[in-house]
């Protein structure tokens, strides 16, 4: 285990971007295929009159979106080379028992946040959503919508960070190395607990880069998830260690 430093997290961005800006068309299709994954839940959404699920699914994406960007931290790992999307997204079947672990995990903390979100929702305003076309009004402009909104985002936070905790370095471990799913969640809870001030900072970044590409009517993850996804692998390189052989 390894310590980083506060520049170390900068390092990362700088070095995500230049394995995106090394193999544009497969990163940036990974932030394509996000985009439109995001789209076709808030049809969905729309389709079952669930709008107000929409924030709590947004903040949700930070439990999912380790496990969809695996095949970048194997661009990354790969370093010089230039990998087909096909071999990138050949790195599930490196250890596709142990991502399907991961995925699990994730996915539990995924629905119970949902959970606790559609309970919240159903506390503060009752059994009968506000209108589409009142929703904003209802929840930042009303004190019923701010009160559920501060406690949504603590309860969601506190979630969020422990899901972080598990899977910062975690999935990356996996596809780099021969490792089962508890030891690799053990590494990067280890991970977040010895380098605590600077992972919390690298969090944040991902929370604030993942806000500005949903906020941006879901175009900015065309390439924050790629940037994001790849500074991951960097970020699992410094605070564990070199990766193991190609």
């Amino acid at each position: 285990m390894a310590t980083a430093a506060y520049d170390d997290v900068w390092r990362w961005l700088e070095a995500g971007w230049s394995d995106l800006r090394r193999r544009p068309s497969t990163s940036l299709g990974y932030g394509l295929f996000v985009t439109a994954l995001s789209y076709a839940v808030v049809a969905c959404l729309l389709l079952i009159d669930a709008v107000y699920l929409l924030l709590p699914l947004a903040a949700g994406f930070m439990f999912g979106g380790p496990l969809l960007a695996v095949g970048l931290y194997e661009i990354s790992r790969r370093g010089g080379e230039r990998p087909s999307l096909a071999a990138a997204l050949g790195a599930v079947r490196r250890a596709p028992l142990q991502l399907a672990y991961m995925g699990l995990m994730l996915a539990l903390f995924a629905l119970a946040w949902i959970r606790i979100a559609t309970l919240l929702f159903a506390l503060f305003f009752g059994a009968d959503a506000p209108p589409l076309a009142e929703l904003f009004e209802s929840l930042f402009l009303t004190v019923r919508g701010t009160v559920f909104l501060a406690v949504g985002t603590a309860i969601g936070a506190a979630l969020a960070f422990v899901a972080y905790a598990i899977s910062a370095v975690s999935l990356p471990m996996i596809v780099d190395r021969e490792v089962d799913a508890i030891t690799a969640v053990i590494a990067s809870v280890s991970a977040v607990r010895d380098n605590f001030l600077i992972m919390t900072l690298w969090a944040w970044i991902i929370a604030a880069l993942t806000a500005v590409g949903v906020a941006t009517l879901f175009f900015g993850l065309i390439v924050v998830f790629p940037l994001l996804g790849h500074a991951t692998w960097h970020c699992y390189r410094t605070v564990i260690g070199e990766r193991s052989a190609a």
